[in-house]
């Protein structure tokens, strides 16, 4: 009931003003479980994909966003539920993993569409990032659910990273057919099948969304651009 509400009033509204043109909404199952999975480029991508789809999609958010105290808190809690995010606790790696994985089987297991980013975090410069072997994959083998690789086009132009007001354009989002894993179903510990699955899905992606490929994880490109800045700013002191 509040997903609805929430679906037409957001879904409504970002339609209504940023125009997002679609590609592949036929590989989108009418009914029964898929797995989407998209490339990163911008906060609002949890909302764009969902917004152009007649089901409900569900994501994981961190768990911050849930427990923040305050109105504020309460209201940004209440949004997130309503647009179908799952709190997941990202205090501990392992940890929050796991939680991920849980919560995606159980998404998959209801006959529903999960989503997830198999970069793990948001591109820093517009590039697709290597994927984690982790919760897409395993997600994927213990369930054996297919596959929909998803490209979000333009989004970080919307509203990049560290900005509030977003800027007007249209942005595209284009889904692929769907991969099916079925053949390597209950081998979610084998760390090679893992890697091989995960890496088909982004070549996917790569394909559809016509970014530059770079054989790093997102987290490390990250940490490079930071120690650059920093390395960066103490010359000039």
């Amino acid at each position: 009931m509040i997903y609805g509400a929430m679906k037409f009033s957001i879904g409504g509204s970002l339609k209504l003003a940023f125009r997002p043109w679609v590609e592949g909404l036929e590989n989108i199952p009418a009914e029964g479980p898929a797995i989407l999975a998209s490339n990163h480029l911008s906060f609002s991508d949890s909302f764009f994909l969902p917004a152009v789809l007649d089901r409900k999609v569900t994501f994981i958010a961190k768990a911050e966003y849930f427990t923040s105290p305050g109105v504020k808190g309460k209201l940004t809690a209440a949004f997130f539920k309503g647009v179908g995010q799952l709190p997941v606790d990202r205090s501990g790696a392992r940890g929050a993993g796991e939680a991920a994985i849980k919560s995606g089987i159980e998404v998959i297991e209801r006959g529903e569409l999960f989503g997830i980013y198999p970069e793990g975090t948001r591109s820093p410069d517009g590039r697709l990032y290597r994927g984690k072997p982790g919760g897409l994959a395993r997600v994927a083998l213990a369930t054996g659910a297919p596959v929909i690789p998803v490209a979000m086009i333009d989004t970080e132009k919307i509203q990049p990273p560290g900005k509030v007001v977003p800027k007007l354009m249209r942005p595209g989002i284009r889904i692929g057919k769907p991969l099916d894993f079925s053949r390597y179903r209950g081998m979610e510990n084998d760390r090679f099948i893992l890697r091989s699955v995960t890496d088909e899905v982004m070549y996917e992606i790569m394909k559809l969304s016509g970014q530059e490929y770079v054989d790093i994880y997102a987290t490390a490109a990250k940490r490079q651009i930071a120690d650059a800045e920093k390395a960066a700013k103490a010359v000039k002191e």
